[in-house]
């Protein structure tokens, strides 16, 4: 048998590239669903749904679901649904797994990068296993938030990288934006983390029962963290000026006022809700815009590099 006969028909190409176009699409919903997880996260401890389910895995000993009867409240519902939701983006976790990793068409760093979600997802559900066993100790309420963030980062490059060749990148800014997009990112750490601590401070504690918090002045952690805010806006500015005088690529341009907006969004946002004593509608819009703003940023420091 010839060499020729031996190779893939027409038609297998052609299913394999309907099988590829769904790269996108996935890539796509992974990364909305991992903000999505944040802000579902957020809601049950804000609504105080945070031991609705008593136990883990399980939801209460011996049923994987909430029990039902006339007493009980909307808690097991919230708290089991968002569980529910973390399976959900296991699926597509998987399915971003075999649509990245099986295209041998693009390098193995970027398909190494496909065993992310899934890993991340595996691990979320052992920390969230362990906040309830712990009766939602905040310090590991915040490790489950901070896991989140980077596995936003991780699906904001996996989607960006998608659009991308696998050539060796070629700087597309000058040194002063590099070392601004630097400092940036470095201090984006900073930020989530007394964001972290601020929360971990304050009233929503997951639980009407149960609310262990950070023994910190809330009014001084969340002064705090506006400074290291008020830090990364003024590097965002420096970083702005950098890349409007210099003849940096238009999509630089774009991403940069993009993140310009979504800062100051989140800012005003976060004071907001300081002064109006943290309702639970603006908590949940501050969690979001942290996952926003985590793509954001990522997008606009991708943007000063080129692949063929």
């Amino acid at each position: 048998m010839s060499s020729a006969e031996l190779a893939p028909s027409p038609a297998w190409h052609a299913k394999v590239d309907r099988f590829r176009r769904w790269t996108r699409p996935v890539l796509v919903a992974n990364l909305v669903a991992q903000i999505g997880i944040i802000v579902t996260g957020g809601a049950v401890r804000l609504t105080g749904s945070g031991l609705g389910c008593s136990t883990w895995p399980l939801c209460e000993p011996g049923s994987f679901t909430p029990e039902f009867h006339s007493a009980m409240s909307i808690h097991p519902i919230i708290e089991f649904g968002n569980r529910t939701l973390t399976g959900i983006l296991g699926i597509i976790a998987v399915a971003l797994l075999v649509l990245v990793w099986t295209d041998s068409t693009r390098s193995a760093a970027y398909r190494r990068l496909a065993w992310a979600p899934i890993g991340g997802v595996a691990l979320q559900a052992v920390i969230g296993g362990v906040t309830v066993l712990l009766h939602l100790h905040p310090a590991v309420v915040g490790v489950h938030f901070l896991v989140s963030a980077v596995l936003v980062w991780v699906s904001a490059y996996l989607l960006y990288r998608h659009g991308e060749g696998d050539g060796q990148p070629v700087t597309a800014v000058d040194a002063g934006a590099r070392v601004a997009g630097r400092v940036l990112a470095a201090l984006s750490v900073p930020v989530l983390v007394l964001g972290v601590l601020a929360t971990g401070s304050g009233p929503h504690g997951g639980d009407d029962d149960v609310a262990y918090r950070f023994a910190l002045d809330p009014a001084l952690i969340s002064k705090v963290h506006a400074v290291s805010v008020w830090l990364f806006l003024v590097v965002l500015v420096v970083l702005a000026v950098r890349v409007f005088r210099q003849s940096a690529p238009a999509r630089a341009r774009k991403a940069v006022v993009v993140l310009i907006a979504v800062t100051l969004a989140q800012g005003l946002i976060g004071y907001v809700q300081y002064f109006t004593g943290l309702p639970i509608v603006l908590v949940a819009m501050h969690l979001l815009g942290a996952g926003v703003l985590i793509t954001s940023l990522t997008w606009t420091l991708l943007t000063f590099r080129v692949r063929d």
